[in-house]
Formats: structure tokens, C-alpha cells, sequence
């Protein structure tokens, strides 16, 4: 057996995860990215130990994501939206700052694999993510088709076996 499969092999089968849509418009309602997230990580036997729905601006951001790591005890934040060039977009920035690993392959894979589905466009993507502390936060795109592809062919098949990283000494 490979040590990735290994590896794979000793992750755990169900982590807590935080779900943090960052939006000025959304509502639990009308937030289908957010429930598309929480669908696809219950289906693979994960729990939602919070969920939310907050304006790109760092602060509240960023108090989010610390208490949902800290308070809640989520091994994962699960970010989506934010992501633009606009001037309004700072959930790169802000994300970024509160990273102490970054892992550059998750935007670099994830743009990779939206290349096929949008194009050149995909450039227009700062999709980011890494480690704070013993936790993962992962940042994609607001819109459904992103969110469905970075959670199905990147986030729920390593996930698990990042946080078994994540926690070793």
C-alpha cells in the first residue's frame, strides 16, 4: 500500500466543519452555495458544527473563522464566496492573513480543474487555502458549479487525510 493510501487509510471518517458564505445579498434561503456545501459534507459523513452568512468585510470575518476553529472545535472552514478581483472581494486577503501554512496546490489545482469548465476566466479566481493552527480553512467561489467542484473532486476526497496531517506532532 502507498503511504498516501496509508495515510488515507488512518484519516478520520467524520470532522466538524464550519460553513461561512460570505455575501452581501444571501440569505439561509437563497443561499444555495452554503446548503450545497453542507449537503455534499453530511453525504460523506461529516457534521456542520457552524454556519453562516456574512458581508465580505475582515472583521466579522475573521472573528468567525477563529471562533468556529477555537470555540466550536471545527477541524475545517469551508468558505465560499469573496473570491473576485473587485474592490469589494477581500476574503482572500483577509483569509490569508490568518493562515500559517498556506497551501498553494489547493487554489492552483482548483483553477486547474475550472479551466475545463469556464476558461481563461478562471484567472479571475482567488480561490485560497491552508492551515490555522491544526485546522483547515478552504476558500472557493461563491457561484454553485465552483463550489460543486472544489468540494467533489478536491475538498470531501482529501480533506480527512489533510486534517490526519494537520494533527501529526
Amino acid at each position: 500500500m502507498s503511504s498516501v493510501s496509508e495515510h488515507r487509510a488512518e484519516a478520520p471518517t467524520s470532522l466538524g466543519l464550519a460553513v461561512l458564505t460570505v455575501s452581501d445579498t444571501r440569505t439561509i434561503e437563497t443561499d444555495k452555495s452554503g446548503a450545497l456545501i453542507v449537503e455534499l459534507a453530511e453525504a460523506a459523513g461529516h457534521r456542520v458544527v457552524a454556519r453562516e452568512i456574512l458581508p465580505d468585510e475582515p472583521e466579522p470575518m475573521s472573528a468567525f473563522i477563529r471562533s468556529a476553529v477555537d470555540e466550536r472545535g471545527a477541524d475545517a472552514v469551508l468558505i465560499t464566496g469573496g473570491t473576485g478581483v473587485s474592490s469589494r472581494d477581500q476574503t482572500y486577503e483577509t483569509v490569508s492573513a490568518l493562515l500559517t501554512k498556506p497551501l498553494p496546490g489547493y487554489g492552483e489545482l482548483f483553477r486547474m480543474l475550472s479551466y475545463d469548465q469556464i476558461g481563461p476566466a478562471c484567472i479571475l479566481s482567488r480561490a485560497v487555502g491552508g492551515l490555522m493552527g491544526r485546522a483547515a480553512v478552504l476558500v472557493m467561489p461563491g457561484s454553485r458549479a465552483a463550489v460543486e467542484l472544489a468540494m467533489t473532486k478536491i475538498i470531501i476526497p482529501e480533506l480527512p487525510h489533510l486534517i490526519r496531517e494537520a494533527r501529526k506532532g
